[in-house]
């Protein structure tokens, strides 16, 4: 018999569910259009406006959380306890991001008030990626949180001093970020449209209930289409997070771009494409593989891509003298940490609850490594020169001397990014860690190891020229700001809380899930 057709009503979208990241896009209109009419000596209240909106979205996802998984648009968002995780810190990052941010751009000449709308549109696109339950989400918020960045990274190009060094190699990364972006992202969208051959479906739900008919079934070709997608679908979150080898672009991007900017993007984009690669893999495609009773098909091509991308992150980034160049090597063999999770996540069909251990150890690494990343461009930022270019390893000579408080808050961050013990750098690791020799995988786990001992060496030589170095006398510049100061205080607290005290999110993390 013939339904009559009915239209969606406003109710049955359940958009409240999705209101922290429509929260924060609104936001980003309203600091905007603001931007636009406010006279040039009161430019600084368009960056409190931009504090106001990650406010405002940070209390809605607060009364948001919940354990119990809520659905928004048909099913195509979700909302978790995993969603509300890396939403706060989202948008924690994106409020130390603004702080770190406003007097750098007065500094630089660059003070534009639609630098702080691609900052809110950037982490609502990260936060749309975090709670996308279909393929075609995920690239609607890929592309919301890319674009902002791409146009962040030339933003010193907009300096009334064109030819100066710094706006031209600014100019040059966000030429290669975009080029390189729009390159990955036809490689996912791509993946999704053989997914969807496949399966007849992009919601990574009915991907996942449908796996099993495709596995028992003698549809080779569906198979092999499923595989391929899986496949192309990862080049397009692995250049997002950079992972090898598709990292190419780090390097110079994280050099040539503000580095506010490089500090923001080291981040917020590695929890929006984890997030979305950690959702598909878990929800959509952990259970596809090839035989009974083995672990998805597509784990020892992720293990490969970890143990490659901690190898080549952290030997690399020995030879490097610019601190931004080092830290961006550091940020890819960050990336291979987290990947190991991911590919422990492979294993969750034989070991209950091992998909609920991955999606905890990334959350707090997350974390951990936001507040850590932050507070060292921070320092960075406070050291650099008018133009930018005093971003060398010489900058930190002699520094215990000259500045103490920031030689100490340095440590801090250089002992977390070892992943020392009373850090966040060393929980997020020991449960990065044991999620992966709790799948079996020994292996990836003595090379995550043994390159964290590699990564010690040139960590510990910022500390070292900071406080055995006395006689250079280091950066003599004076950048540093009240709100500077505050980040970079925020920043080295919240590391040595979480790794002294992580009892104090311990019961928000044990409610992480996505299944």
């Amino acid at each position: 018999m013939f339904e009559t057709p009915t239209l969606e009503t406003f109710a049955s979208y359940n958009m409240n569910v999705a209101l922290p990241a429509i929260t924060l896009a609104a936001g980003t209109m309203v600091v905007l259009l603001v931007g636009l009419f406010i006279p040039q000596e009161r430019k600084r209240w368009v960056a409190i406006m931009a504090l106001a909106g990650i406010s405002a979205s940070f209390i809605m996802n607060a009364l948001n959380f919940s354990p119990e998984q809520q659905s928004a648009f048909g099913g195509m968002f979700i909302a978790d306890s995993f969603t509300a995780f890396l939403n706060a810190i989202i948008l924690g990052g994106a409020f130390l991001s603004i702080l770190i941010s406003a007097d750098y751009l007065k500094r630089a000449e660059i003070d534009h008030p639609e630098y702080y709308s691609l900052i809110l549109l950037s982490a609502a696109g990260a936060m749309f990626m975090v709670g996308a339950n279909d393929l075609l989400v995920v690239f609607v918020a890929l592309e919301l949180l890319s674009i902002p960045l791409y146009i962040l990274a030339a933003f010193h190009a907009t300096d009334p001093n064109p030819s100066d060094e710094q706006s031209l190699k600014s100019e040059e990364s966000g030429m290669k970020y975009f080029i390189l972006g729009a390159f990955a992202s036809a490689f996912f969208v791509y993946g999704t449209a053989l997914v969807y051959g496949a399966m007849g479906t992009t919601n990574l739900s009915a991907i996942f209930a449908g796996v099993p008919a495709i596995l028992a079934g003698e549809a080779v070709a569906a198979q092999v289409l499923l595989l391929l997608g899986i496949a192309l679908v990862f080049v397009g979150l692995g250049f997002k997070v950079a992972v090898v080898p598709f990292h190419m672009w780090t390097p110079d991007v994280y050099e040539g771009a503000p580095t506010p900017v490089t500090a923001y993007m080291s981040v917020v984009a590695k929890i929006g494409g984890f997030g979305a690669l950690l959702r598909f893999m878990v929800v959509g495609v952990a259970g596809f593989a090839l035989r009974e009773g083995e672990a998805a098909a597509w784990q020892n091509a992720v293990q490969m891509v970890a143990a490659l991308t901690l190898i080549l992150g952290n030997v690399v980034a020995l030879s490097q003298q610019n601190i931004k160049r080092m830290l961006a090597y550091s940020s890819i063999a960050h990336a291979g940490y987290i990947l190991m999770a991911v590919a422990a996540v492979a294993s969750s069909t034989q070991l209950n609850g091992l998909g609920e251990a991955s999606a905890q150890a990334i959350a707090v690494y997350l974390l951990a490594y936001t507040l850590t990343n932050l507070g060292a461009f921070a320092i960075v930022i406070a050291l650099e020169g008018e133009q930018g270019s005093n971003t060398t390893l010489a900058a930190f000579s002699g520094l215990a001397n000259s500045r103490p408080l920031l030689a100490a808050a340095m440590t801090v961050f250089m002992l977390s990014l070892t992943g020392i013990p009373l850090t966040g750098g060393f929980i997020g690791k020991w449960l990065v860690f044991g999620a992966t020799i709790q799948a079996g995988l020994i292996p990836l786990a003595v090379v995550g190891v043994l390159t964290s001992v590699v990564s010690a060496f040139y960590y510990m030589r910022v500390v070292v020229n900071m406080y055995l170095n006395t006689d250079a006398a280091g950066s003599q510049t004076e950048s540093m700001t009240r709100p500077l100061g505050w980040a970079i205080a925020v920043s080295a607290v919240g590391v040595l809380l979480l790794g002294i005290l992580p009892m104090l999110i311990a019961n928000w993390v044990s409610m992480v899930s996505l299944v």
